[in-house]
């Protein structure tokens, strides 16, 4: 079990006192009073009867995979959307629930899913270890489409309603190349890329596929496809080959879906309660339900109904006031968590109250300067046993990156260090990983992307078209190297292919070292090239597959902590106290700016030479 507090480290603020790290003593202590607080609570549950058949989660949207830091002020007070349920909140519950032996299992409720496909495979573990621990998992979920179909099918039954029909077709991606449509205003974006694998600018400065890229999209289609077709197969005792099959021949009636076994039910969700109860008589079993061709929904009459003993289903606010619990000894030192999500990038990382998926204009950054004050502050605590340091980032800046991972190198050198791989972790990603002690990832974590990109947006067309005249004076045969207005000339081209190889066998020989790989076999699995984690493993850049629960447990075993049954793993999130989100300032003079920094590629030139991964596609799960 583990268990994962949050815990704030004010970037400016100096090494806790002594008074804030409690003693050998007050733990014994704390530990002598939680266990009596346990008993006194399950004596008194017991005496009351206190029993649910079935505890009711919700879960959907994006399930991050940590809780963030409580909003401030202003936050709470503006109309932004619920703070979502993470996956670390959900293991915390299904912990809970799989130690009380007065719930029989959990309804997970799918209220629609907008995450990636390594956070599924998270969210299976998570079903997964439930179902080991002795408790029936339940999903009920009106989406039916890969991805809700790909995470329902981790539990013992799947449940529809009748309105909903079985649609999962597959993977889809799409790409649109812009260099045309930027040609007509005016704008051509130049690249100067380590290798052809590099495809982060493509959609810009290209009008179709390179035969790379798209090799790099089927390996990876191909892969992706391949692990959830075998996973869907092998849970609902399918051939592969079959499951393959009736997804190319399109979608489904609920109907069809039960007879084919893919489901187990399609009722409405107010009828769960009489069907979970009759299911529970002896010789009256989902396949029984398949049978009856005279109601294939499994719905009930109301005399039916009042004469069927209905199955308790109880919400997890009120299931938790009365689970019987279960006490396990705490160790005085712990696992530090700290997150690196988001665009690479120097100075301090910024967290919008909503994240936008807008590259270099929207969305999460990690700065260098918060990270590496953050993980230094960290270090210091004596309690702290090992590090986990969860990465979820496409990459970024090349210096950022680098300060970052030489923090990562130094604190290596003195505890363990587990990297956890989100959805994606890829070029300055992975940058930061590679010197850690032990990587991991899911199978369709996306990874790799070992190289460099430099990018200049040439504007020089569309000032003559709106009639602009830009005049520059400079000092200095190269002060104009990031210009926007005029194409890149031979010694500038020359200069930023010098610039990023330089970085590239940096980089290199960053992975070399981290990976016990010499410089060229690094390339030969480099030169920008994107995996599966699955792929990743294979070619040594990954270590082992597992969700963040893993990634704690990993790093308790490398501290050597005791790991037993018995123990909880103490888990503490640190987040700086200064990484929020400012609104920038709405006068004219500063809109002006903006404008100006995105027509004359100043976003781009604050990046120039750094190892930017844009996700090589947009992926649809459907």
């Amino acid at each position: 079990m583990t268990e994962t507090p949050n815990k704030s480290i004010q970037s400016s603020g100096s090494r806790p006192k002594l008074s804030q790290v409690p003693s050998r003593v007050m733990q014994a202590l704390s530990e002598g009073w939680a266990a009596a607080g346990i008993t006194f609570r399950n004596g008194f549950r017991r005496m009351q009867k206190a029993r649910v058949d079935y505890v009711v989660l919700p879960v959907g949207g994006p399930l991050p995979e940590r809780s963030g830091p409580k909003r401030g002020f202003i936050e709470r007070r503006l109309p932004l959307p619920p703070e979502p349920l993470s996956m670390q909140e959900l293991n915390n519950r299904l912990q809970l629930l799989a130690d009380a032996d007065n719930v029989r299992g959990v309804v997970f409720v799918f209220r629609g899913f907008s995450t990636g496909l390594a956070t599924l495979q998270n969210f299976r573990a998570a079903v997964l270890r439930l179902r080991a621990a002795g408790k029936e998992a339940i999903v009920y979920t009106p989406y039916v489409d890969l991805a809700h179909y790909y995470a329902a099918t981790a539990a013992d039954t799947i449940i529809i309603p009748p309105g909903s029909h079985f649609e999962v077709l597959g993977l889809y991606t799409e790409v649109t190349f812009l260099k045309d449509t930027l040609a007509k205003a005016g704008v051509a974006a130049e690249v100067v890329q380590i290798s052809p694998y590099k495809t982060a600018m493509d959609r810009f400065s290209r009008d179709d596929f390179s035969a790379e890229y798209r090799a790099q999209l089927d390996w990876l289609l191909d892969d992706q496809f391949d692990m959830l077709t075998a996973d869907m197969a092998a849970a609902r005792g399918l051939k592969q080959s079959a499951l393959q099959q009736i997804i190319d021949s399109g979608p489904l009636t609920p109907e069809a879906a039960l007879a084919a076994g893919l489901v187990d039910g399609v009722i409405y969700d107010d009828e769960l309660a009489s069907w979970l109860g009759k299911r529970g008589r002896a010789g009256h079993t989902p396949e029984a339900e398949a049978d009856r061709s005279s109601d294939v929904s499994g719905a009930t009459s109301g005399d039916e109904k009042r004469s069927i003993k209905q199955a308790t289903l109880k919400q997890w606010p009120q299931a938790r006031r009365i689970l019987i619990e279960k006490h396990r000894r705490r160790s005085r030192r712990y696992i530090g968590v700290v997150s690196l999500e988001g665009l690479i990038d120097m100075g301090a990382s910024r967290t919008p109250p909503i994240d936008l998926p807008i590259p270099f204009i929207g969305g999460k950054t990690a700065g260098d300067q918060t990270l590496v004050a953050l993980l230094r502050r960290v270090e210091k605590l004596d309690d702290v046993a090992a590090l986990v340091f969860h990465v979820d980032s496409g990459g970024g800046s090349a210096l950022a990156s680098d300060l970052i991972g030489r923090q990562i190198e130094q604190i290596a050198a003195r505890m363990p260090v587990v990297v956890y791989m989100g959805n994606v972790a890829a070029s300055g990603g992975y940058y930061v990983s590679a010197l850690a002690r032990h990587i991991m990832s899911q199978q369709a974590t996306l990874t790799g992307s070992i190289g460099v990109i430099q990018a200049r947006v040439n504007t020089e067309e569309l000032y003559e078209k709106i009639a602009a005249n830009r005049v520059a004076v400079e000092r200095g045969n190269y002060a104009g190297l990031y210009r926007g207005s005029g194409p890149l000339s031979p010694e500038d081209r020359e200069i930023y292919w010098r610039t990023i190889n330089d970085i590239y066998d940096q980089f290199k020989a960053i992975v070399a070292r981290g990976r016990s790989m010499t410089p060229d076999q690094v390339h030969e699995i480099g030169a920008g090239r994107v995996w599966t984690g699955r792929q990743a493993q294979e070619r040594g850049l990954v270590d082992s597959h597992g969700d963040f629960v893993d990634a704690i447990r990993k790093a308790a075993e490398l501290a050597a902590l005791p790991t037993g049954d018995e123990y909880v793993i103490r888990a503490t999130n640190f987040v700086a106290g200064n990484s929020s989100y400012t609104l920038p300032n709405s006068t004219p003079k500063e809109a002006v700016d903006m404008l100006g920094r995105l027509l004359t590629g100043e976003s781009l030139r604050d990046l120039s030479g750094q190892p930017l991964m844009l996700l090589p596609y947009d992926l649809r799960l459907r």
